[in-house]
């Protein structure tokens, strides 16, 4: 270009210059341009290995993609070359967060093909680690969502107050996370002695702690000019995108699997399907809020109820002989009857050794089992074809179908209220890669 090219905007905007163009023209496509943005896969505020493809204009958001896989580990495949019950110890590493959601509904579908139902004692135990491991998860989701928002004294209370939960998991389990504790037919061992004073130590416990959230969050004003009006998702919308759990239910639909479609005996107990109508990242946060305190007043009901008996189906066909009962005074899991199979019964020994080398066959069929997990609806299609292996698990994980939402809920929006949209639906990378 040479000095004499004039490159200001003429006083007449008719005007011809630069080689003919019109100074309208530039205007118009300047304005027509945007800035596409990568936001992670590695990126504090993207919960985990998520890409986010933003098209800007300026600092406006356009459009979102989500790309996904960076976290991809085959596990539904896996499960094809695993018995039954092993497929425990894989479907428990989906949802990270949530591995008993994953265990029971995995599990309810096993016993749907067989035909049998876990005892009632395992069911209550399945109903308070779950309804204490909603609330761990959501207790993460508070600190990560505090500490994306600058809020690191959330950040601090949350991963604090989960341990208490952890611990307890780990004295049933064994570990902190990814139990394989439940499974199909009832549990893997009975809880121990001290398990509901470990509970109703929690039971306290808990209120005080959520009382500290709402006193630090609720009047916030950098916490609720962050969240309120951010990230829209109306009940309608919701329903279209099959988006299920706290953003279905903050959008004013009250649509709960343990309400609407009770598994474990979730029908005798009472508890409240929270909802809001605001349909924002802050009726989000008031909903997991609450849902924590129901979660509380169901634990404390299947405590209050906890039946006695076994934890395992008294089927040869299923049960390892260690985890049925022995007598009316004797249980199986003991390690006097563990003696007594390995060294003086010689068909339990057989049964037991084939059960766990082998597994066992189960009818050909299909069936879908589902659960409400921390972040909605958790389903499990299962096929098998008669053999000791599953033919087919396919999972539907809430984050992978939430997801979806990003986009929607993000368009109009500035780059900084990103990180409130996606820490509002919560999604954990581990479900939505599996």
């Amino acid at each position: 270009m040479s000095r004499d090219t004039r490159v200001d905007a003429p006083d007449d905007p008719d005007e011809i210059f630069v080689d003919g163009a019109d100074w309208e023209q530039v205007i118009d496509a300047v304005t027509d341009e945007t800035l596409t943005v990568n936001m992670g896969p590695q990126h504090p505020s993207t919960h985990g290995v998520l890409r986010l493809v933003l098209e800007l204009d300026g600092e406006v958001v356009r459009r979102l993609n989500s790309v996904i896989g960076y976290l991809h580990t085959g596990i539904e495949k896996s499960t094809e070359y695993r018995t039954w019950v092993q497929g425990t110890t894989f479907v428990t590493r989906m949802d990270y967060l949530s591995p008993f959601f994953n265990e029971t509904a995995y599990s309810l579908g096993v016993e749907r093909l067989l035909g049998i139902e876990a005892p009632e004692r395992a069911q209550a135990v399945r109903v308070i680690l779950m309804e204490l491991n909603r609330i761990a998860s959501h207790f993460v989701w508070l600190a990560t969502g505090g500490m994306e928002l600058g809020s690191t004294t959330v950040m601090t209370y949350g991963f604090r107050d989960r341990e208490h939960i952890l611990d307890l998991f780990e004295s049933q389990s064994g570990v902190r996370m990814n139990h394989a504790y439940i499974r199909p037919g009832g549990l893997a061992a009975d809880v121990t002695d001290d398990f509901e004073e470990r509970v109703r130590a929690l039971i306290k416990l808990l209120p005080e702690r959520f009382a500290h959230y709402e006193e630090l969050l609720l009047r916030n004003p950098i916490w609720n000019d962050r969240l309120r009006g951010v990230g829209v998702l109306n009940q309608e919308r919701a329903m279209a995108l099959g988006v299920t759990g706290p953003l279905a239910r903050a959008a004013g639909l009250p649509w709960d699997l343990r309400r609407a479609q009770p598994y474990c005996g979730y029908e005798q107990y009472d508890f409240d399907v929270v909802t809001e109508d605001a349909s924002d990242s802050f009726a989000r946060f008031l909903v997991r809020l609450e849902e924590m305190r129901q979660s509380l007043r169901i634990v404390e009901q299947a405590l209050d109820t906890l039946p006695g008996g076994p934890v395992m189906v008294d089927d040869k066909r299923i049960a390892w002989p260690s985890q049925q009962e022995l007598g009316p005074d004797g249980i199986g899991n003991s390690p006097e009857y563990i003696r007594h199979i390995m060294g003086e019964s010689m068909e339990s020994l057989i049964n037991h050794f084939k059960i766990v080398t082998q597994g066992y066959p189960v009818p050909a069929g299909q069936v879908y089992s589902a659960v409400e997990s921390p972040r909605g609806e958790l389903g499990y299609a299962m096929t098998s074809i008669g053999t000791n292996k599953p033919y087919r698990v396919h999972v539907r994980d809430p984050s992978f179908v939430n997801l979806q939402a990003a986009d929607e809920m993000s368009r109009g929006h500035q780059v900084a209220d990103v990180i409130a949209i996606v820490a509002s639906i919560d999604p954990v990378m581990g479900g939505v890669d599996r």
